[in-house]
């Protein structure tokens, strides 16, 4: 009875050795681990892409696509286009959640957007200006806009009154079936900028008006692209603007919506502006 019992004993022992043995030499050792961690790469910083008037997040599907397949986290948050003391509080809130470093972007008014938004803001490593805005402290859009010739913009929109809700009235602005293309996106399909139009988000007139109260690009390191073909802000002003800046800049033959006719582009600029700020 003995005999028969201790064989089964032995044998469990010697499987338990046996696996123990086995485990030993598949798990790594604690200092192994630590190299290997230690040689992860740091993390990328966020993308933060913000859009401007007449617009809506979904301009940015292109890049966000390119971004995301490279390895970077990517949001496109709604601007509320309701005017610069709403939108860059707004905009900043959301910097505000993200924990890390960030590259922020902005298209068009999204770039006055962004100045603003960026300021006393540590994280925000790199500012990112496509066929954009790009006011200094005291500056308005609607003077800097006829600062140099070739926009079409003022001919082509219509306004629409609202009610605020402090029962004054605000000015929506849209842009004219018949004008869009042109003064918009020439470089798009006319099928695609016929849905543009259509789903366009009006943006206030005031606009125009509000004063910037923050450059974040004085001490932020920013880049730039210069739609050559832009028939909303001149590229002569989109120069100036990059170059006041000190900002990194690449031109393309692209209407005012480049990030849509030339995504690729768009992403490279952003991604030298990523690995500059790691």
């Amino acid at each position: 009875m003995n005999a028969r019992s201790a064989l089964p004993r032995r044998m469990v022992l010697a499987v338990a050795a046996g696996g123990l043995a086995a485990a030993l030499l598949t798990v790594p050792s604690a200092s192994a681990t630590a190299a290997h961690e230690g040689a992860s790469p740091t993390a990328k910083p966020t993308i933060v892409l913000v859009h401007g008037g007449f617009a809506d997040g979904s301009n940015w599907n292109g890049v966000i696509s390119r971004l995301q397949h490279d390895g970077y986290q990517t949001i496109a948050p709604a601007n509320p286009l309701r005017g610069l003391p709403t939108d860059a509080p707004y905009i900043a809130s959301v910097l505000k959640s993200i924990d890390g470093p960030i590259v922020l972007v902005g298209h068009s008014y999204g770039g006055a957007v962004i100045t603003n938004a960026a300021a006393d803001n540590p994280n925000v490593k790199a500012l990112v200006y496509i066929a954009a805005f790009v006011p200094d402290e005291g500056e308005q859009l609607g003077v800097l806009i006829n600062k140099y010739p070739g926009t079409q913009i003022p001919a082509a929109v219509q306004e629409v009154p609202y009610a605020n809700p402090d029962g004054t009235t605000g000015t929506d602005l849209y842009l004219r079936a018949d004008k869009f293309r042109a003064a918009f996106a020439a470089d798009l399909p006319a099928s695609t900028t016929r849905l543009m139009q259509a789903t366009q988000r009006p943006f206030s007139a005031s606009s125009f008006t509000d004063v910037t109260k923050a450059a974040a690009w004085h001490s932020i390191p920013s880049w730039g692209l210069v739609a050559t073909q832009d028939k909303a802000i001149p590229p002569a002003l989109e120069r100036f603007f990059y170059e006041r800046a000190k900002a990194h800049v690449v031109e393309v033959a692209a209407s005012h919506v480049a990030m849509i006719s030339h995504p690729g582009t768009t992403t490279r600029l952003i991604e030298d502006a990523a690995r500059a700020a790691g």
